[in-house]
């Protein structure tokens, strides 16, 4: 239980007060399952949902215009098996299930019933705020209090007041003020509906917009160097990261691939501080944990697609990334999951075209694909090839 005072704030123009509030717990989002267990557990369900849509596409060849690799190439470069890959996500998702229980037991159980509270708070930052307006105007020669007799007489009162520093005496409203053995009525300043508008958009978009922003920036900024780091090291590549470039060409159940010490510095740490550190609520934390997965599954989808919303909010996206699984790209575009700022302001960037280093890793994989697939049919056949001529074992 907690409230706030009713008294105005004895300063001119008068504040409106702020309203009493009493704190519960939040309800769950969904009548089955509790908040702890769904923020664990949603961004898995997420990863392997939009997983599956992709691997369907990929299965079928149902959008082969839009495919960074052909099927040949898939089987012929990549040096991990499609088990092996799953064996070692499932590994990571554990450990990141682990990590998620800890962080949620570090968090206080989130609570409802101040937000009118809050958006007051809010409203009356905007009302001082006003108070800095007459002085503004007086330093390009405005008289503030002249203006706002004039615009008052044009029928503009809310303008009027806002030029007079926030001074609106025609906005007020009745309060029951609880006093000795009877509640008393008293008139106090209210808000105008501008102020509680603008209020109402910073509590609940601009503030949790920006949070989401700081959490995206710290996890992309932890991800870079980390990521840099394990290509730099020798070491580093060697008995982590390579594990994670067996797959040069990248589909989407392998996005989390990685060696499971990698996974958990790079992957599960880089979201969990940028959560920490933006000090989100649990709910705002799910939708981040939710986009990075899903961000980062289609950053490994092996599809280049018009109509997919997450390849065109930022410029990195799976025509972007796929270009650092090649081997003549492995040194450039560390930049994941969300921005390629780091890559362009570090000169890691890659710079020219591509399509002719594609085209030719298509042709080869293709052939060597058409030479397998011969000699799978000779052996069939009962033949074998010396010395260039065919003949029979």
């Amino acid at each position: 239980m907690a409230s706030s005072s009713n008294t105005t704030t004895a300063s001119y123009p008068p504040l409106p007060p702020l309203p009493s509030y009493e704190l519960k717990p939040l309800p769950d989002l969904l009548p089955f399952i509790s908040d702890f267990w769904l923020s664990i557990i949603l961004p898995h369900v997420a990863y392997w949902v939009v997983s599956g849509i992709f691997h369907l596409i990929d299965t079928y060849d149902l959008f082969p215009q839009y495919r960074l690799h052909t099927p040949e190439e898939i089987s012929q470069r990549n040096l991990a098996s499609r088990w092996e890959v799953a064996r070692d996500v499932v590994l990571e998702q554990i450990l990141q299930v682990a990590t998620g229980a800890f962080l949620n037991l570090t968090e206080a159980k989130q609570m409802t019933g101040s937000e009118g509270y809050d958006v007051a708070v809010w409203a009356r930052r905007i009302r001082i705020a006003q108070r800095a307006l007459p002085n503004m105007l007086g330093l390009v020669g405005l008289n503030a209090r002249g203006l706002s007799e004039k615009v008052a007489l044009g029928g503009y009162p809310l303008l009027a007041g806002a030029l007079a520093g926030g001074d609106y005496p025609f906005l007020t409203t009745e309060l029951v003020v609880e006093g000795g053995k009877k509640a008393v009525m008293e008139t106090v300043p209210a808000f105008a509906v501008w102020e509680v508008v603008l209020a109402k958009l910073m509590y609940w978009v601009v503030v949790p917009g920006f949070q989401m922003w700081v959490a995206v920036a710290v996890m992309d900024t932890w991800q870079y160097f980390w990521h840099r780091a394990m290509h730099v090291n020798k070491w580093m590549y060697t008995n982590w990261h390579a594990r994670h470039h067996r797959l040069y060409v990248p589909y989407a159940y392998g996005a989390l691939y990685n060696h499971p010490v990698e996974g958990f510095v790079m992957d599960t740490l880089g979201a969990g501080i940028g959560y920490k550190l933006s000090f989100m609520t649990n709910r705002m934390g799910m939708l981040f944990f939710v986009t990075s997965m899903m961000k980062t599954v289609d950053d490994h989808c092996g599809y280049k697609l018009p109509w997919d919303p997450l390849q065109h909010i930022t410029s990195n996206n799976a025509a972007y990334h796929d270009i650092h699984h090649q081997s003549w790209g492995i040194k450039s575009n560390f930049s994941q999951p969300f921005f390629t700022i780091w890559d362009k302001w570090l000169g890691t960037k890659w710079e020219g075209d591509v399509q002719l280093k594609y085209e030719r890793t298509r042709a080869n994989a293709a052939a060597k694909d058409e030479k397998k697939r011969l000699v799978t049919g000779k052996e069939r056949n009962g033949s074998v090839t010396v010395n260039g001529k065919v003949k029979a074992k």
